[in-house]
C-alpha cells in the first residue's frame, strides 16, 4: 500500500503561511496563491486528486466499518491511519456522535489534520437544534436559537456576530468549514425539515440575514457554506428518508429562492451546498439537484456565475441512496459539475468507482482538477493548523 508523498508536508507548509481569513465581497485571491495551488496540483497522483473530493466521516475511514450501525468514533485508529494512506480525503465532517467533550474533540481533530490529504475538518453548526458543538453542555460556547426564531427578533448586526461567535468557537476547536447559514426561504409551513432552521419567510431578509452570518464566520476564518440549493423551503418531502421535489419554474425560483444564494454568491459565499431535492419544471426530470447538470453547471455555475465549491448534500440520505448506488452516485454528481461528495454511504466503492471513471474516459482528469483546484484553493484561504 503505497504512501501518500511528500505533498502532505508540503501542503501543511503551505497553509501554514497562508492567511485563514476568506473573500471578502468577492475579492479575487492574494498574488500568487493560484501559481501556488497549480505546483500543489502538479504533485498529486490521480489517486490523491480524487481523494480531496471526498469528504466523509470519520468512520468511512475504517475498512470494517458498516454504515447504518457503528457510528460515534471518537479517536483515530491504527487501522484508520493505513486505511487513509490508500484512500485519502479532502474532508472529514464531524456529528454529535464523535464530539463528547473538548478534550476529546482537541484529540480527534489534532490526529484527523494528520491524516493524509490534510483533510478540512467540517461541522453543521447553524444554530438551534443542528448544532453539534452548541447542542452539547459539557462545551462552555455561546448558544443561539433556531435562526427563524433569531432573526426575527434582531438585527443584521446581531446576525453577524451570531455567524462571528460561532465561527470563533469552531475555530478554536480545530475546524475549518461550518455547513451554514440554511439559504432557504421558509415559505412552505408543510415543510418537515427546514422551517424555523430558515432565517425568514420573506426571501429578500432571508438574504441578508444569510450574507451577515456568512461574515461573521468569515471574519472568524471559518468557511460557511450556503444550503440547500436550489431551495428547500417549499418543499413537502423529506430528502433524509426519500423523495422530495418543488414544483416551481426557474423564473419562480429566481424570485424567490434564489435571492439568498444571488446574495451570497455575490458576497463570496466559498461553498454552496446542492440538496437532493428534484425540479422537475426545471430540468425536465425527476434527477435529483445534486445530479443534475441543469441544476449545477447550467443554472449555478454558468447562469448565476458561482465560482466556488459546489458540494452535494449528504449522500447517505434517503433521497439518493435508496435509489442510487454510491459508486453510481458519486459518479453522476462529479461528472454535473459538483466539486465534492459529501458522505457517500459506501465510500469505499464510491471512491473507486470516480477512479475507474477517469480510467475509462467517463470522467476526464482536466474536470477532476478543476475542482481540485477550487478545493485546494478554499484550504489555503481557512484551514487552521493545530499543534501536533
Amino acid at each position: 500500500m503505497k504512501r501518500f508523498p511528500c505533498y502532505l508536508l508540503a501542503c501543511a507548509a503551505f497553509l501554514t503561511s497562508c492567511t485563514c481569513s476568506g473573500p471578502k465581497e468577492s475579492a479575487p485571491p492574494e498574488p500568487g496563491l493560484e501559481e501556488k495551488v497549480e505546483l500543489q496540483l502538479q504533485g498529486l497522483s490521480l489517486r490523491e486528486k480524487v481523494g480531496q473530493l471526498f469528504c466523509v466521516r470519520p468512520e468511512a475511514l475504517d475498512p470494517v466499518f458498516k454504515s447504518g450501525r457503528g457510528y460515534g468514533a471518537l479517536s483515530v485508529t491504527e487501522r484508520m491511519r493505513t486505511f487513509s494512506e490508500n484512500y485519502p480525503v479532502g474532508g472529514i465532517i464531524l456529528f454529535s456522535p464523535n464530539i463528547d467533550d473538548p478534550v476529546q474533540l482537541d484529540s480527534l481533530v489534532r490526529h484527523l489534520k494528520a491524516l493524509p490529504g490534510a483533510p478540512l475538518l467540517c461541522v453543521d453548526e447553524e444554530g438551534g437544534r443542528v448544532s453539534r458543538i452548541a447542542s452539547n453542555r459539557r462545551f462552555q460556547v455561546e448558544r443561539f436559537p433556531q435562526m427563524g426564531s433569531f432573526a426575527a427578533r434582531n438585527t443584521p448586526d446581531e446576525i453577524y456576530r451570531c455567524g462571528l461567535v460561532i465561527g470563533t468557537y469552531l475555530k478554536e476547536y480545530g475546524f475549518d468549514v461550518d455547513f451554514a447559514p440554511v439559504a432557504d426561504v421558509n415559505t412552505n409551513p408543510r415543510n418537515p425539515v427546514i422551517g424555523k432552521r430558515a432565517f425568514s419567510s420573506d426571501p429578500n431578509s432571508a438574504a441578508s440575514m444569510a450574507v451577515q452570518f456568512l461574515k461573521g464566520l468569515d471574519e472568524a476564518g471559518i468557511a460557511g457554506c450556503l444550503k440547500h440549493f436550489p431551495g428547500h423551503g417549499d418543499t413537502v418531502g423529506d430528502t433524509h428518508y426519500g423523495f422530495a421535489r418543488t414544483n416551481k419554474t426557474w423564473e419562480e425560483l429566481l424570485d424567490c429562492e434564489m435571492l439568498p444564494f444571488k446574495a451570497g454568491i455575490a458576497a463570496g459565499a466559498p461553498i454552496i451546498m446542492v440538496a437532493h431535492i428534484s425540479a422537475p419544471k426545471v430540468t425536465g426530470s425527476t434527477v435529483p439537484s445534486s445530479l443534475s447538470e441543469v441544476i449545477i453547471r447550467d443554472k449555478l455555475r454558468n447562469e448565476l456565475g458561482y465560482n466556488g465549491i459546489i458540494i452535494t448534500d449528504g449522500m447517505e440520505m434517503g433521497a439518493i441512496s435508496r435509489h442510487y448506488s454510491s459508486a453510481e452516485a458519486a459518479v453522476r454528481s462529479l461528472s454535473a459539475g459538483a466539486d465534492v461528495v459529501l458522505d457517500p454511504l459506501d465510500f469505499l466503492s464510491a471512491f473507486d468507482a470516480v477512479m475507474q471513471a477517469v480510467e475509462d474516459g467517463d470522467l476526464t482528469e482536466e474536470r477532476i482538477d478543476e475542482s481540485v483546484r477550487r478545493v485546494l484553493l478554499l484550504k489555503a484561504r481557512y484551514f487552521t493548523t493545530v499543534s501536533p
